[in-house]
């Protein structure tokens, strides 16, 4: 049986409070993957808040997810509370005692097999589960069709949780398989982390056995009116991903003018060496800048997207003080 892995995040706003000082006002957070520029809530009405989820509104939403990530006809969609309930499902839905994680990567996937029992394979091995990040967190390796066999194991999990910002390397035709299934989450690209949605695209057998285990009311009514306003909204997409682009090139001129290498990433976090990361990290704190280092590594750090020209111009100048 493994252990459970440590679970680190980004976040952790209130421990940096408690050893820096100040007031969360006062810091940029740029320790998650988090769109800062997030999309404009619509006006909901007042039963959205009173009344239970019905049956219509969740179809409205999975209607607008399977168009907009163009789901496989023979695959179904389902909404849920997050991503992170749906992976918690995932050692749920196949019999078995190994599953490959290659590493490093989100760590909520190992901790999930690990806490029902599974072995832990930090590495791309025959087991009887594959799971794979794409675009990996946080280096944003890409995984390719031609390189998966879902044949080879009882069930290949694909978390696609920072697709939206290359939806041309998405996976979803995978789902048409009977033992892959696709994680999406809603919060990152949108940028409404606190909503709480997440899909499973997967064929219908898995597709019911989830449904099962989330029970009757998997989503809020507000996420479920959310979530299906933003996901109709195409154009809004698009200038977003166009925004983000230039953002990460930007937030990369930045990060390189200051001595550091870029690693990889995405156009939602970066990732750079650094000689030390901790130490990196600590100076940026002292400037109330949240930054992400990684227990496996000594020189990684991340840095999610600042959010105006102000939040670049406070990262250049700390960055220049090191």
């Amino acid at each position: 049986m493994s252990r459970a892995p440590t679970r680190d995040h980004g976040g952790g706003l209130d421990a940096a409070l408690a050893e820096y000082g100040g007031a969360r006002g006062d810091w940029l957070d740029l320790s998650t993957g988090i769109n800062p520029t997030p999309y404009q809530l619509p006006a909901l009405e007042p039963s959205t808040w009173t009344d239970l989820p019905d049956a219509k509104a969740q179809a409205a939403l999975e209607t607008a997810a399977r168009s907009f990530w163009q789901v496989p006809n023979r695959a179904e969609i389902l909404a849920a509370n997050g991503a992170s309930a749906l992976i918690a499902m995932m050692p749920h839905l196949a019999s078995g005692q190994t599953v490959s994680i290659p590493s490093p990567t989100y760590n909520e996937h190992a901790a999930a097999f690990a806490a029902q029992g599974w072995s832990v394979l930090p590495h791309l091995a025959p087991a009887d589960v594959l799971v794979l990040v794409h675009p990996n967190n946080p280096d944003g390796k890409l995984w390719r069709a031609g390189n998966i066999d879902p044949s080879a194991y009882r069930l290949v999990v694909i978390d696609e949780s920072f697709c939206d910002v290359t939806p041309t390397h998405s996976l979803c035709n995978l789902a048409h398989h009977d033992n892959v299934v696709i994680l999406k989450s809603f919060g990152k690209f949108w940028g409404l982390a606190g909503v709480r949605l997440g899909f499973a695209i997967s064929a219908p057998a898995i597709h019911a056995r989830l449904k099962s285990l989330c029970g009757p009311w998997p989503v809020s009514g507000a996420a479920l009116a959310i979530g299906a306003a933003a996901l109709n909204d195409d154009i809004w997409a698009s200038v977003t991903r166009d925004r983000l682009a230039a953002a990460s090139a930007r937030l990369d001129a930045i990060a390189t003018a200051a001595g550091w290498q870029t690693v990889g990433g995405t156009d939602l976090f970066r990732l750079y060496e650094t000689p030390d990361a901790a130490a990196a990290q600590n100076h940026l704190a002292k400037a109330k800048i949240l930054s992400r280092i990684f227990p496996y590594s000594k020189t990684w750090i991340r840095l999610g997207l600042p959010g105006s020209d102000q939040a670049f111009s406070r990262l250049q100048a700390a960055l220049k003080s090191q």
